[in-house]
């Protein structure tokens, strides 16, 4: 990224560095949260990005932080994740069992053979996994009033999620909204890494010409 950027990311309590914290498995109260923390924090000028979960997440806090009078991001960025109206809480309530969360994971592709091959990592790995699906399933869509946030949405050519889905992001704001598609499935960012960080940063600097001040980004 420019050096115009900061990135700031953001640990979820009970993994990382903060790990020793109480992992939260309720969308409502993990949004509560980390709106709180990023209320407390974030600069004048900021955007919020988030990744297949991450996006729904960073969707929450930016509601958040509407109903709290905050400072609101400069824009939205989402990639790899349907739009909050296209959510479908319960396919993760099918997906109970150890070898239903390998299945998952292999699907979705972006996990190292490293991970698999090792009985440790991967149990980890499933924690981590249950606790995110456990997040994913609590969500409930309620219609509000648009962000007047812009949103620039990400998609991968070969992922699961449709143009559909990712359309319906429109809805979600007042203000500009893109959709840009790359090379790769569900980790596109990754698999497409350098054109994907041209684009992301073309978008920050058409959202709000005060991000040459400063940034704020949440994977």
């Amino acid at each position: 990224m420019p050096a115009w950027v900061e990135i700031v990311p953001i640990e979820l309590p009970g993994r990382g560095m903060r790990l020793n914290e109480d992992a939260r498995s309720s969308y409502p109260a993990l949004t509560t949260f980390l709106s709180s923390e990023i209320a407390r924090s974030a600069p004048q000028n900021y955007a919020l990005f988030g990744h297949s979960m991450g996006a729904l997440l960073a969707f929450g806090i930016t509601r958040q932080l509407r109903q709290m009078r905050a400072v609101s991001p400069a824009a939205l960025l989402i990639a790899g994740c349907a739009a909050p109206a296209r959510q479908d809480p319960g396919r993760y309530s099918k997906i109970r069992t150890e070898a239903d969360l390998i299945a998952d994971l292999n699907q979705q592709g972006g996990t190292s053979e490293e991970v698999f091959n090792s009985p440790e990592l991967l149990a980890m790995t499933l924690d981590l996994l249950r606790t995110d699906y456990r997040v994913c399933e609590s969500f409930q869509y309620t219609r509000q009033a648009p962000l007047a946030v812009p949103i620039h949405c990400f998609g991968g050519k070969a992922d699961a999620i449709n143009a559909e889905s990712l359309n319906a992001w429109r809805q979600e704001s007042s203000q500009l909204f893109t959709l840009d598609w790359f090379d790769g499935g569900h980790f596109f960012l990754r698999q497409s890494e350098a054109w994907f960080l041209q684009v992301l940063t073309k978008r920050l600097l058409e959202s709000h010409d005060s991000m040459m001040h400063g940034g704020f980004v949440m994977p």
